[in-house]
C-alpha cells in the first residue's frame, strides 16, 4: 500500500508543469508551448509579475494576443510591470481597432496612437497611414524602411470566427504568417 501511495504521488508530480517549464520553453523559442503552460499556471502565480510578464511575452510571440488581457490587468505593482502592461494594451487595442476597421470600414485616421515594434503594430501604422483604405479583401503594404519587406493584411473566416491574417514577405517569399483570433 505504501508503494502504491508513493507511485501516485510521483505520477502526480511527473506531469506537473511549473514556472521553470515556461522559462525553458521561452528560452528555446517554443513560445506557444510556454504560453499554454503559463495559461495553466497563471491563477497560481498572478502575484509574480516576472512570471506574468514572461507568460504574456510568450503569448505575444506565439501570436496569442487575446491572452494578454489578464496580464494587462495583473501587471500593476512595479514600473517595469506597468510599462509591459501598457505595451500589451497598445497591441491588443490595435488588433481590435484593425478588426473593426476591416470589417466595418471604420475610419480612425484622426486617432493618434502609440506604436510598438511588434508586426501587428507595424501593419496597423501602415494601414492608418495608407491613402487607400476602401473596403478590400486584401491590403498590401511595403515597409518604408526596407522596400524588400512587405505585408499582406486580410480577414479570414474559420468555423464562424473571423481572424486577422498578416503575411510577411521578403522580396516575394512568404517568411511568416500571423493569425490573430
Amino acid at each position: 500500500m505504501k508503494y502504491l501511495l508513493i507511485f501516485f504521488i510521483m505520477l502526480t508530480y511527473a506531469g506537473a508543469e511549473n514556472v521553470r517549464d515556461v522559462y525553458n520553453n521561452y528560452q528555446n523559442k517554443n513560445y506557444l508551448k510556454a504560453c499554454k503552460i503559463g495559461e495553466k499556471l497563471l491563477s497560481r502565480h498572478q502575484e509574480d509579475e516576472k512570471f506574468v510578464s514572461l507568460y504574456a511575452f510568450s503569448c505575444l510571440k506565439a501570436d496569442r494576443i487575446d491572452n494578454l488581457a489578464k496580464p494587462i490587468v495583473l501587471l500593476t505593482k512595479s514600473e517595469e510591470a506597468r510599462s509591459n502592461a501598457a505595451y500589451f494594451s497598445v497591441i491588443l487595442m490595435q488588433k481590435k481597432l484593425l478588426l473593426h476597421a476591416l470589417l466595418d470600414t471604420y475610419n480612425f485616421k484622426s486617432l493618434k496612437l502609440p506604436t510598438t515594434d511588434y508586426v501587428l503594430s507595424k501593419v496597423f501604422d501602415l494601414y492608418v497611414n495608407s491613402t487607400d483604405n476602401g473596403k478590400k479583401h486584401v491590403y498590401a503594404f511595403t515597409d518604408p524602411e526596407n522596400n524588400k519587406q512587405s505585408y499582406r493584411l486580410f480577414i479570414t473566416r474559420d468555423a464562424s470566427k473571423r481572424k486577422i491574417v498578416i503575411e510577411e514577405y521578403y522580396d516575394t517569399i512568404l517568411t511568416k504568417r500571423h493569425i490573430y483570433r
